[in-house]
């Protein structure tokens, strides 16, 4: 079974920052486009961003500018650097490959 770590969630306020982290298994980051998905409560689970094996990355409109996704192939880690935070951007991030491997979810909330 495919697990897929996820970490760097919590409370922040408005305008602050926060890192997602996610590590998969080598086999599988090497070959899988790598995304972040995010569900608000009472809300559809969305795409937020993604990167291919090669770099390139892809973002919703509603992040882009204030958030990055990178990889680091030497740690098959992922990673979403989330600036200039608004509570809008409050969720459950969910860290997936393009094989259909889900990791258990991180709560990021923003309030003052």
């Amino acid at each position: 079974q495919v697990q897929l770590v996820e970490s760097g969630g919590g409370l922040v306020q408005p305008g602050g920052s926060l890192r997602l982290s996610c590590a998969a298994p080598r086999i599988i980051f090497s070959a899988y486009q790598m995304a972040w998905y995010r569900q608000a409560p009472g809300s559809q689970r969305e795409l937020v961003a993604v990167i291919s094996p090669g770099g390139t990355t892809n973002y919703a409109d509603s992040v882009k500018g204030r958030f990055t996704i990178s990889r680091d192939n030497a740690k098959s880690t992922v990673y979403l650097e989330m600036n200039d935070l608004k509570p809008e951007d409050t969720a459950v991030y969910y860290c997936n490959t393009h094989a259909g491997h889900w990791g258990q979810g991180t709560q990021v909330t923003v309030s003052s």
